[in-house]
């Protein structure tokens, strides 16, 4: 199940920190993300692949460097299946509650 692999990819936090690099600057090369890390380049390669693996992450070739983009498909659609479906009642919870509270005001 890709969804598996989305929330292992996700799980470790520089994986996530690497994803939030790229959601500050996307089409990053490998240099790039790895500047300011205390990580070595190997380790910052691996952790793209697991991204890349789990459809996070794409890249292109630009001359002889690999630029990375983030891919935000997967984890909106884990926040559509699993997210949404639990907020969707309390949102109509309060707009119920809005209207009541509306409606007492105008009388």
């Amino acid at each position: 199940m890709q969804d598996d692999a989305v929330f292992k990819a996700l799980a470790d936090p520089s994986r996530r920190q690497l994803l939030d690099r790229l959601h500050e600057k996307n089409g990053q090369t490998l240099g790039e993300l790895c500047e300011g890390l205390d990580m070595t380049r190997q380790a910052v390669a691996k952790h793209l692949a697991i991204l890349k693996a789990a459809n996070l992450l794409s890249w292109k070739r630009q001359g002889r460097e690999r630029l990375h983009f983030i891919n935000p498909v997967p984890i909106n659609e884990i926040a559509e299946r699993w997210i949404s479906k639990f907020e969707q009642p309390r949102l109509s919870a309060l707009s119920k509650l809005k209207k009541r509270l509306e409606k007492q005001d105008g009388n």
